[in-house]
């Protein structure tokens, strides 16, 4: 190998300066949004609280109903945001905001059938997650009040994919912080029945949400429509071919987010056929890995936008370089958030659980938790550029196989089978993250996505 080659090996390994601050410009708003937005059920899980253990735990289980229902419209995010980027890349002013029509199109014409079912069969899909007849009940008074919601938070959803688009990432953060200040003013009024009005209790706290929800569109279209009318925004109807293109990038990437949150039902159904410790424990190891892995999902939601606007100039090989880069730099910040459960996980564990015995049986669980978060970097970031090209069926296929037929059998089997517990799930965890990291990384180097069109 010649000196220039080995030079130009090494000037791909850095990561130059301008473009680190590039990145960390379109992701630090929306990691910092993403961070905020895990706190809406947490908002409403504290002040319902105050209520009793009956109340919380039917905020609760009515919160993951929720989240399920809105994995069906997740899609809409990407789909606009993949062709926002392109349009955007290729300089299509005039039709940059048509996808967002589309999406919002999508998105009211979902929703109303989706939150009709869902108000009629409340009590059956409640009755799935918990049969316990007062928290059932809490449930479907406050998933009731959240799932009218779900066409705000579909065109939510379009809105922030349209506006990450075109890399103006701070509106989200923003508009988030405003939809939190009603959601608490709200909620507080409606739970304990101030200024008059009666106390509605947990059907209080779904109904105070649900309004910062439907406030947040408010601002999100006015702001969109004083800055993207010129381009096409709520201009002429989308073609047909546009629909369908969000429909086809949209579909598979909220399949892929239902099954994914099922699947964590299904984790902690092996996790029951243990003990309730394992059960306990590997609940708030699931939580922190879920909530210290959005820094890897943002930067990832900012390689899709980089990575869909070099597609849109054509310029392939900056689209792969921009892959790796947001690569390198998810791992210095998933490297550090994850050191202190390394280091100290017994100190971190003490925080949620207050039996010694927990927190002794969470231990390395925990510091295997903490390599996870590591070694996921690679399929967060490439899996969501993988998005930004198009590639939203591949995307879907290898995150539902790996973890469907490899992971979960394999958490049985070794976990329950051959009754290895809470510790060897979580080994058989840390292998499939590094497989789910490396089948990714194989995807980005075989460079098929830069053919597709969006």
């Amino acid at each position: 190998m010649t000196s220039l080659g080995r030079d130009e090996r090494l000037d791909r390994l850095r990561l130059d300066p301008h473009r680190r601050q590039r990145i960390l410009r379109l992701a630090l708003p929306i990691v910092a949004g993403m961070l905020s937005q895990s706190l809406i059920n947490l908002i409403d899980a504290a002040l319902v609280g105050a209520l009793g253990e009956v109340p919380l735990a039917g905020v609760g289980i009515g919160g993951y109903a929720m989240f399920l229902v809105t994995a069906l419209v997740f899609g809409l995010s990407s789909g606009v945001q993949a062709q926002t980027a392109r349009r955007h890349g290729e300089e299509d002013w005039p039709r940059l905001a048509v996808p967002l029509n589309a999406g919002l199109i999508i998105a009211a014409l979902l929703a109303a059938p989706v939150t009709l079912l869902c108000l009629w069969q409340a009590p059956a899909l409640l009755a799935l997650l918990n049969q316990e007849p007062a928290v059932h009940a809490e449930a479907v008074a406050y998933f009731r009040w959240r799932v009218v919601s779900l066409a705000a938070v579909a065109m939510i959803f379009c809105f922030r994919g349209y506006w990450n688009g075109i890399q103006q990432t701070a509106i989200y953060l923003r508009i988030l912080l405003v939809m939190h200040v009603v959601n608490v003013a709200a909620s507080l009024v409606l739970i304990f029945g101030y200024l008059g009005l009666p106390a509605m209790g947990t059907a209080g706290a779904g109904a105070g949400t649900t309004l910062s929800l439907f406030a947040g569109l408010a601002i999100w279209a006015g702001v969109s429509a004083r800055h993207a009318r010129r381009r096409g925004f709520l201009g002429d109807l989308p073609r047909r071919l546009t629909v369908v293109t969000t429909l086809r990038l949209a579909t598979p990437h909220s399949f892929q987010q239902l099954w994914f949150a099922a699947g964590y039902a299904v984790l902690f159904w092996i996790l029951g056929q243990i003990d309730t410790a394992s059960v306990a424990v590997g609940h708030v190891l699931v939580n922190l890995s879920l909530l210290l892995i959005l820094p890897g999902v943002g930067l990832g939601m900012a390689a899709m936008s980089l990575v869909g606007q070099a597609l849109g100039r054509r310029a392939h090989g900056d689209a792969h370089r921009w892959g790796w880069d947001v690569v390198r730099l998810a791992w210095l910040c998933l490297a550090a958030l994850a050191l202190p459960m390394a280091l100290f996980p017994d100190a971190v564990l003490a925080l949620f659980l207050h039996d010694p015995a927990l927190v002794a049986l969470g231990r390395v669980p925990l510091q295997l938790t903490a390599a996870m978060i590591v070694l996921d970097a690679a399929a967060l970031v490439l899996g969501q550029a993988l998005l930004g090209a198009g590639a939203n069926r591949t995307v879907m296929t290898t995150t539902l196989t790996l973890q469907w037929l490899v992971f979960l059998p394999l958490a049985w089997w070794v976990g329950v089978a051959l009754e290895q517990g809470l510790l060897g799930i979580w080994w058989v965890q840390l292998g499939y993250r590094c497989l789910n990291s490396a089948w990714f990384a194989a995807i980005w180097q075989r460079r098929r996505w830069q053919q597709l069109e969006v």
